[in-house]
């Protein structure tokens, strides 16, 4: 017996079939319309229904990367279960390379969202709807922003037993017990029955090979890990430090920094992370690590002034 087609918008996608569906979104000023492009994996055996996004803010484009590499490794004929892949969901912010919407509003603070409410209020309640009220799992793709790059780790509820089980199963050099934002895709997510995982990696406005690597390697090891794909062998893959904890280190002084760690560091409490220093090199201060830890994210602005972040520590489970 033929397993059940996929209803998303106007469409029905048929077992077995890949195809590209256009959610409108909305009108624009010159009478052409915007949409949501929306690839459908639907394989033709039954298995798990999983969501994959990115582009929430319009200048994080690793994750559009991310999806499209995925994509082209999937086959409808043989997954099982189906993917629901956006790569741009803030399609007007990326146009123009802008983390918000045109109205300003941050997208990943606008969900679970309302038909009737604002620009950003509306998508969010098409991806609500549409997309997220038919899957079981998401993976939420991000980098970081204001000039800041990120260690490649998962942020989720580790307390949760298969959240947790997926995030370890995805395979980044880090995993973090994040809290969940009101608003927050993430947020909406829980709140209509789903796992969400968030990926943070590299910075807003560039490709970079190892978060894209690590992201899509990642993802298809969740797939895996749900019985969609055949796993495969990757007995040489180190597993995630998990963190229940972290926070940003900042700037006592305004100035040029000169960072002396890396992403993925460990560093103690007290060490020197940078020195902040005037353009001539003189009337310095060192900045030092408040923990223990490993440095997962920041920043990457050369001149900082008095309370700017500087470096994010997340420690490690006792």
């Amino acid at each position: 017996m033929a397993r059940e087609s996929f209803a998303i918008g106007s469409v029905r996608v048929r077992a077995g079939r890949s195809q590209l569906v256009e959610l409108e979104v909305a009108r624009l000023v010159t009478g052409g319309d915007v949409t949501l492009p929306v690839r459908v994996v639907h394989g033709r055996e039954e298995g798990p229904t999983v969501w994959l996004d990115a582009a929430i803010h319009g200048d994080e484009v690793v994750g559009v990367e991310v999806i499209r590499q995925v994509l082209a490794l999937l086959d409808a004929r043989t997954i099982r279960g189906t993917v629901v892949a956006v790569p741009v969901v803030n399609v007007l912010g990326f146009m123009t390379g802008d983390r918000y919407l045109p109205d300003r509003r941050d997208l990943n603070r606008s969900f679970p969202g309302s038909a009737r409410g604002s620009l950003a209020s509306r998508i969010a309640h098409l991806l609500m709807t549409e997309v997220v009220a038919k899957c079981d799992v998401g993976i939420d793709l991000h980098t970081g922003s204001d000039r800041r790059d990120n260690l490649p780790q998962i942020r989720a509820d580790l307390d949760d037993p298969e959240t947790r089980r997926l995030a370890e199963a995805f395979g980044a050099p880090v995993m973090l017990h994040a809290r969940l934002r009101d608003g927050s895709l993430r947020q909406a997510a829980r709140d209509a029955g789903a796992i969400a995982l968030l990926y943070e990696a590299g910075e807003a406005l560039r490709f970079e090979d190892e978060p894209i690597e690590v992201g899509v390697a990642g993802v298809l090891r969740v797939l895996a890990a749900l019985g969609m794909l055949d796993a495969e062998d990757d007995d040489d893959a180190e597993p995630p430090v998990a963190c229940r904890t972290s926070g940003w280190v900042r700037s006592r002084g305004s100035g040029i920094l000169h960072l002396e760690v890396d992403l993925g560091d460990q560093v103690e409490a007290g060490a020197r992370l940078g020195r902040v220093a005037d353009a001539f090199g003189t009337g310095g201060r060192i900045v030092r690590a408040d923990r223990d830890g490993i440095v997962v994210g920041l920043t990457r602005a050369p001149i900082v002034h008095a309370g700017d972040a500087v470096a994010h520590i997340a420690v490690p489970e006792a």
